[in-house]
């Protein structure tokens, strides 16, 4: 539930004045920066960082999820820094050996990877230094399972550095890792947001399932991979009863399909609920204006490392309402830059009323 006190009126502008000084400053923290990303160079070739060097940067790329997004946006800084930096999906490869043939083959000089389970296993054999990058699930989750524990802490001895987006992060790696906490860097990322210009909201609207006619539609964004971590299926009845209760209300659920059978559950239970819609990832720039459009973004996971989602949608000013996890405790404050809930059933009941 909400903090006592808690009668935020959409209408009454107050939150959005928050978001719009709030914001600037949460993304202001959370842009990279140069010379850290120098140090991490640095960290990996132990000399100069000014100089060229060919990296490998291994991500989950086969699907438009915040861990690809993140791996572009980082690997196009670190090119524009003057080194080379090649993008390849962790997909790809099998077994750590055939990531040290690829190292081997293309004389990469170090590599750099997003989780520190899916690829930090994948780096075990490699004879040039790395660095991992904390992609969230893999110390929110991952972290829990003792054979993935087991290999998360070989890579975390022979690793040159570590990243975390959050200090919560970092604090739950020292907690199963104490020898690691030297090598641990909190560096929040960054996002870009760029909305299509040629983006149709009613379009969008209506292709999704929603005909209002002489109403104002209140869309709530769900922006989320379908997996069991992000938990989309916590919104749905709440919004199903609001829907119910005053029909200007909907929730729309998009992204792709990353967990084939959970899908299908969401899919099951979405064609039975009032006002949920259910819509397959879009480009970028499309996702991004369908933000900027929206009444406000949600957030439903179980936990997160950083949500990009949420980050582009403060960007764009426009209103967060985010699960009270760790994850997002950490860039939401409540009832400043969005709203925390552990509830979803009593967001209608904590002042969220939507106003002709």
């Amino acid at each position: 539930m909400f903090g006592a006190g808690s009668g935020v009126g959409w209408n009454s502008c107050h939150l959005c004045q928050a978001l719009v000084s709030g914001v600037a400053g949460c993304v202001a923290e959370c842009q990279v920066s140069g010379e850290r990303v120098g140090l991490f160079i640095c960290c990996l070739r132990g000399s100069n960082p000014q100089l060229g060097m060919k990296l490998l940067f291994l991500a989950s790329l086969r699907l438009p999820t915040g861990n690809r997004t993140t791996a572009q946006r980082i690997s196009k800084y670190i090119q524009s820094s003057g080194h080379i930096c090649i993008l390849r999906d962790i997909a790809e490869f099998k077994s750590p050996s055939q990531v040290s043939d690829l190292i081997n083959e293309q004389k990469f000089e170090a590599v750099m990877t997003i989780h520190l389970y899916k690829g930090g296993k994948l780096l075990l054999g490699s004879n040039v230094p790395y660095g991992v990058i904390f992609g969230g699930t893999d110390i929110n989750e991952d972290i829990q399972d003792e054979k993935k524990h087991e290999v998360m802490e070989t890579v975390l001895q022979k690793s040159r550095f570590l990243v975390a987006f959050t200090d919560q992060l970092k604090k739950t790696a020292e907690m199963h890792w104490p020898f690691a906490s030297s090598k641990i860097h909190v560096q929040p990322q960054a996002i870009v947001t760029k909305p299509s210009t040629k983006f149709n909201w009613e379009e969008f609207l209506q292709s999704s399932g929603i005909h209002c006619k002489n109403i104002e539609a209140y869309v709530f964004l769900l922006v989320c991979g379908l997996r069991r971590v992000k938990d989309p299926l916590f919104l749905v009845d709440a919004f199903s009863a609001w829907h119910k209760k005053d029909p200007r209300v909907y929730l729309i659920i998009i992204g792709p399909e990353v967990d084939v059978a959970f899908t299908q559950q969401v899919k099951a239970k979405v064609k039975n609920a009032s006002g949920i819609c259910l819509v397959s990832e879009k480009p970028q720039e499309e996702l991004h204006a369908a933000m900027r459009n929206s009444f406000a973004v949600v957030n439903s996971s179980i936990s997160e490392g950083m949500s990009s989602a949420i980050l582009e949608a403060m960007d764009l000013n426009v209103p967060v309402l985010a699960r009270n996890i760790p994850g997002n405790i950490a860039i939401v404050k409540h009832e400043h830059t969005g709203l925390l809930f552990f509830d979803p059933s009593l967001l209608p009941l904590a002042g969220l009323h939507v106003t002709a």
